[in-house]
């Protein structure tokens, strides 16, 4: 029975996090960035009162929620949410560093939203396709609701560009929400092949019929289930593109099209596309199935995103124990329907949870070494 106490300044999870952020973090940060993410896997909540009550320390709940909000020791000199300067490129960095492999990666573009009073939160999110779920990258905080615009993208995935390199990606998967000329322009100037949805009335120009038809008129003959690749290249937002399709029934009974534009290979459109549904997993295991990050009052968007980037690295860590439980220890009970009866992650989260708490796990290893690339 290994203790998981963050008392002893030298602990697994210490060390492993000082490895990450050599050079970039001193040491009384990273103990506090330990102290929170273990508190984060304790109370599953970002709420600040909660994480104050989970912080592994002898001082009282008032003192460590004034480390988090308010001013810390004289050794770091500074607010932590307020003034720490925490940048995305060494957590995100970390998380590329834990994926077993960093090339063909399939990138997943999606976005996520909550309210809070008046103030709209609206997060543009970058994961990568691992298993059954998206792991998080990199993000952009919209300081506006509704959709992103396509600068917005563009900047994002430049910046994924210039961390991580052109020859790390296989494809991009995107929704209906990401599409526009200038957008898929900059994607094939980049030679970044995508598999994107479109809407049904979308039109395209047809070199065949030589005019403008709507996209759903290629795939109105198929019948429901059926996936068909129309073999000819078509303009869409003024660029060459292929479409792939198939015809389904929605959640209320009503037939609707599938639609997705691809760069090339338009017949694995479908097996990329269906990866799309993993950012999804993220985004409930960060919010109501996981860390409950809608509880969180902060509003300010650099606090929130130091806030997100914390929970993205507890994320991670939380899924690698899931599925380290599931493959080697004890599978996941699979139901009558054919669904996990609970999801890789939120196994992991629960282990952590309660070896937190008791203070001892029954695994060989250290809880803090899944986080270590070594």
């Amino acid at each position: 029975m290994k203790n998981t106490s963050l008392e002893d300044k030298d602990t697994t999870l210490i060390s492993v996090l000082q490895g990450h952020f050599k050079g970039e973090l001193n040491l009384a940060r990273v103990k506090l960035i330990c102290l929170f993410i273990t508190a984060l896997c304790k109370v599953k909540t970002i709420n600040y009162d909660r994480l104050a009550s989970g912080f592994d320390t002898k001082v009282d709940k008032n003192s460590s929620y004034r480390r988090i909000a308010s001013p810390v020791r004289k050794s770091s000199g500074q607010r932590f949410m307020k003034e720490f300067d925490f940048s995305m490129k060494i957590v995100s960095s970390l998380i590329f560093r834990l994926l077993p492999e960093k090339t063909a990666l399939v990138l997943v573009l999606d976005r996520t939203n909550w309210k809070f009073g008046t103030k709209n939160i609206n997060i543009l999110m970058l994961g990568v396709s691992y298993k059954n779920v998206a792991f998080p990258l990199m993000f952009k905080m919209l300081d506006k609701q509704g959709n992103s615009d396509t600068q917005e993208r563009i900047d994002l995935i430049k910046l994924y560009l210039e961390w991580f390199g052109r020859e790390s990606i296989d494809c991009l998967i995107a929704d209906r929400e990401f599409v526009g000329d200038n957008w898929l322009a900059f994607l094939n100037e980049n030679k970044i092949r995508y598999y994107i949805r479109i809407r049904n009335d979308f039109k395209v120009y047809s070199y065949q019929k030589q005019e403008e038809i709507k996209a759903f008129w290629l795939f109105n003959n198929l019948k429901i289930g059926d996936f068909y690749n129309y073999p000819r290249i078509v303009k869409l937002h003024g660029q060459r593109c292929y479409l792939s399709g198939c015809k389904t029934i929605d959640r209320d009974g009503k037939m609707e099209f599938l639609i997705i534009v691809s760069f090339n290979k338009p017949e694995q459109a479908m097996v990329y596309y269906k990866q799309r549904w993993q950012i999804e997993t993220l985004f409930r295991g960060l919010k109501s199935s996981g860390f409950n990050i809608e509880d969180t009052h902060v509003t300010d968007l650099k606090r929130l995103e130091k806030l997100f980037l914390l929970t993205m690295i507890a994320f991670v860590w939380c899924y690698k124990i899931g599925d380290f439980l599931d493959q080697s220890i004890k599978k996941i009970t699979i139901k009558k329907h054919g669904r996990r009866a609970i999801s890789v992650f939120k196994y992991g989260l629960d282990f952590v949870s309660k070896s937190l708490f008791t203070g001892c796990n029954n695994l060989e290893y250290s809880l803090f070494q899944f986080l270590s690339c070594t």
